[in-house]
């Protein structure tokens, strides 16, 4: 095969890939950027300048609800990581192969179904005409319905249940290719299961561990109907100021302006975490 097909081949196998990119991700976003830098000086008349992102700056609920969104999602994503760890280490180290698929399949169930009918089935359950209040009724535990929902914690169960598999999947892959003999050698050399875990398991699935902690905070930061349904009135996510200024006050500028700050706030914390962590974007793709 001569060079000029080597290369027209590299070229029609990344082209769709490529088109992908810059239709669907670089150019919308491209876009939003311009869109968030005018400003409305009367009707119909527009003028280039950085009054949106002023008046974010100079309305409290607007940045306070940005970072309550970041410190929940933070919640989250360290919730998820809590969880998603043994489970994880369990089907890459312990299951046998039989059984790993039946375990992935338990774990991929969540996504079988849409946010919506997620966010629904959750609203039976813990509604105050519930299954779970229903069942404290009839077993003598309360005299009347309890209202679950609507409240910081309902949301966190959601959103956990709903990115967790996110933090399975590379925990499960960089795990996979973890030898027995690296853990067989710390006990040998008189670690305790604390010191393996700290010494060697969680430096070797660092790059998996830094892969889930990212695309869960991204998800959970950019979520908009799990918080909406299940926190109502009190969920205060930023998504939902986001929606307000595109639907309900017809501001797109705005809209896209609050839209770049969430973005350019959750790429400084992915940042800032890989940096905290030691390890590289570039490192963190090619483990996992």
């Amino acid at each position: 095969m001569s060079q000029d097909t080597k290369r027209l081949s590299l070229i029609l196998l990344f082209a769709p890939f490529a088109l992908w990119i810059v239709l669907l991700i670089l150019l919308p976003h491209i876009g939003m950027v311009v869109l968030s830098l005018r400003e409305k000086v009367a009707p119909r008349v527009y003028e280039f300048g950085f009054g949106n992102y002023v008046d974010f700056m100079n309305e409290p609920i607007y940045w306070n609800t940005l970072m309550r969104t970041g410190s929940m999602s933070l919640l989250v994503t360290v919730l998820a990581l809590l969880i998603g760890f043994p489970v994880a280490y369990y089907i890459a180290k312990i299951a046998g192969k039989r059984s790993r698929g039946a375990l992935f399949l338990m774990c991929l169930i969540p996504l079988w179904v849409s946010d919506l009918i997620r966010a629904f089935g959750w609203i039976l359950l813990l509604r105050e005409t519930g299954v779970v209040s229903s069942l404290l009724v009839w077993s003598g535990m309360t005299d009347e319905g309890i209202e679950f929902l609507y409240n910081d914690v309902t949301v966190v169960v959601g959103l956990v249940y709903t990115v967790i598999l996110f933090m399975i999947v590379p925990l499960v892959s960089t795990l996979d290719g973890m030898g027995d003999d690296m853990i067989e050698a710390g006990y040998n050399l008189g670690g305790n299961s604390l010191t393996v875990l700290r010494r060697i398991i969680i430096p070797y699935a660092m790059p998996g561990i830094v892969a889930g902690c990212i695309v869960v905070f991204m998800l959970t930061s950019g979520s908009y109907l799990t918080p909406i349904l299940l926190g109502g009135k009190n969920s205060s996510w930023f998504t939902e100021q986001i929606y307000d200024q595109f639907i309900t006050r017809f501001n797109w500028e705005s809209g896209a302006a609050f839209g770049i700050l969430l973005l350019a706030f959750t790429s400084l914390v992915v940042w800032l975490g890989l940096r905290l962590s030691g390890q590289s974007l570039a490192n963190t793709v090619a483990r996992t």
